[in-house]
């Protein structure tokens, strides 16, 4: 069985730092993407970023850009997001997703496993 755990998430003051773990048990991911969604208190799930299998390329919303910092350890099958400079509107639940293609892409519906989710909230 696949499963993907996240951890990390907690309550932190705005300006803060937080760095999210997704580890991946039951099959190697060393050769697809993986990524990092969110989804706010009544709004749609939406993509974070991304990196693809080698870890050489990365994406990332506009939101994001400069502060956050998607990485992955393949030895460990795990995928991390490290969140700088946090604002009260990053607050949501952020979901670790593996994809079926081997370049990170912004789609949801490239990604076939996903983790129950972590949650993030920032106070302002």
């Amino acid at each position: 069985q696949v499963r993907l755990v996240e951890s990390g998430g907690r309550l932190v003051q705005a300006g803060g730092s937080l760095r999210l773990s997704c580890t991946a048990s039951g099959r190697s991911f060393g050769g697809n993407a993986m990524g990092w969604f969110r989804q706010a208190p009544g709004k749609e799930r939406e993509f974070v970023a991304a990196i693809d299998w080698s870890g050489g390329l990365t994406r990332y919303t506009d939101s994001v850009k400069g502060r956050f910092t998607i990485s992955r350890d393949n030895a460990k099958n795990t995928v991390y997001l490290q969140m700088n400079s946090l604002k009260p509107e990053d607050t949501a639940v952020y979901y670790c997703a593996g994809s079926t293609l081997a370049v990170g892409t912004v789609a949801s519906t490239d990604y076939y496993y996903w983790g129950q989710g972590t949650q993030v909230t920032v106070s302002s």
